[in-house]
């Protein structure tokens, strides 16, 4: 047997002891896994500017010594808490926005309490959004406000700004946020009215629970969980990979109840009606109709957005009365859009850009 034939065997001993060490390495990390504290995020300095029942307003401070004349608010969708834009330094979205001299406020939200069940759409759209805007005027003593919307944050920011159309809203910017919810299929399927009661579900509980919502998210893609707790498995000694699944793991697991009354108007208005798409949404008796939208506005979708495709994200642009919009498509998924490696190369920088141009 010649020298060349045998060199495959000669190497099994090699290859046998580098398995049993990652092995061995993947054990210790997996224990320290296990044992370690969750990660902080959410670090950025900031105060509370109000609060009530499930609104939060926070008022980050400034880091630059220039700061824009014109303050940014951020919607938050009202299933995900905002920290996801304020991860930890380095791939904050916050920090990186007044790094580079905008004032930033934004408008989180707390679980609503079962006293809270009766909440409706006007109350976030007519009252809650309203009541920040004029504290973020109170508080940087400027009259015009740039709003940015995040998923159903968007959808939110569009209503108000649909019905407040004469200001003070200065411009808008929307992430992956759906106009024609005939298109979320998996949603539609999971709504369908002629198996889900809405009325009987919120009747009987209340504030829909967030196992509800989280496992409606989880179903768009039924194995991603196993699929990533094994690619974590693989890369458990990855001490950077390990901090990045922890972050991202525990934004996504951290899922708030939504308001009865909330959510089913949500259902019946935009799931079944899809009334946003047809111009015939109203809120509180006030028309909601986008194309009465003038101010500048920027929607930014996601290619591989599995919770808002895009076909669910297209009609915005097209069917908003601005004569400066523009929509940007960017590759990454429904989060990696906003946060992450992907967001810090491609949106951020497009969005200072952007943004840095009609903030003064």
């Amino acid at each position: 047997m010649n020298v060349t034939a045998q060199q495959p065997f000669a190497d099994i001993p090699g290859r046998i002891q580098s398995e049993v060490q990652r092995a061995i390495q993947r054990s210790i990390k997996g224990v320290e896994y296990l044992s370690s504290a969750a990660p902080v995020l959410g670090s950025t300095p900031k105060d509370v500017l109000a609060s009530r029942g499930t609104m939060n307003l926070y008022h980050y401070r400034p880091q630059s010594d220039e700061i824009y004349r014109v303050p940014i608010l951020i919607v938050m969708a009202t299933t995900n808490r905002g920290y996801i834009l304020d991860l930890v330094p380095g791939q904050s979205f916050i920090e990186f926005l007044l790094k580079r001299g905008f004032d930033v406020y934004m408008l989180d939200w707390n679980a609503p309490r079962p006293d809270e069940k009766g909440l409706r759409m006007e109350d976030y759209v007519l009252d809650f959004i309203p009541e920040c805007v004029r504290r973020v005027q109170e508080d940087s003593g400027e009259t015009d406000v740039n709003i940015i919307g995040y998923c159903f944050g968007g959808v939110l920011s569009l209503l108000y700004a649909s019905i407040f159309s004469e200001g003070p809203l200065k411009s808008l910017v929307c992430f992956t946020t759906p106009i024609d919810f005939r298109e979320m299929k998996l949603f539609q399927n999971f709504s369908d009215k002629r198996y889900f009661n809405v009325d009987q579900l919120v009747d009987g509980v209340g504030n829909v629970p967030p196992e509800l919502i989280f496992s409606s998210f989880e179903m768009l893609r039924p194995a991603s969980r196993v699929v990533s707790q094994v690619q974590l498995w693989e890369n458990i000694w990855n001490d950077e990979y390990v901090k990045s699944y922890r972050m991202f793991d525990r934004w996504a697991t951290d899922t708030l109840p939504l308001a009865g009354e909330y959510f089913r108007q949500t259902v019946r208005d935009l799931m079944w009606g899809n009334k946003l798409f047809d111009r015939t949404m109203t809120v509180g008796g006030r028309l909601a109709d986008i194309s009465r939208i003038k101010v500048p506005i920027l929607h930014a979708v996601a290619e591989h957005d599995h919770i808002v495709p895009y076909d669910a994200a297209k009609h915005l642009i097209p069917n908003v009365g601005s004569a400066d919009k523009e929509e940007v498509i960017l590759k990454g998924g429904h989060v990696s859009l906003v946060a992450g490696a992907n967001a810090i190369k491609r949106l951020w920088p497009k969005l200072d850009s952007w943004l840095s141009e009609r903030s003064v």
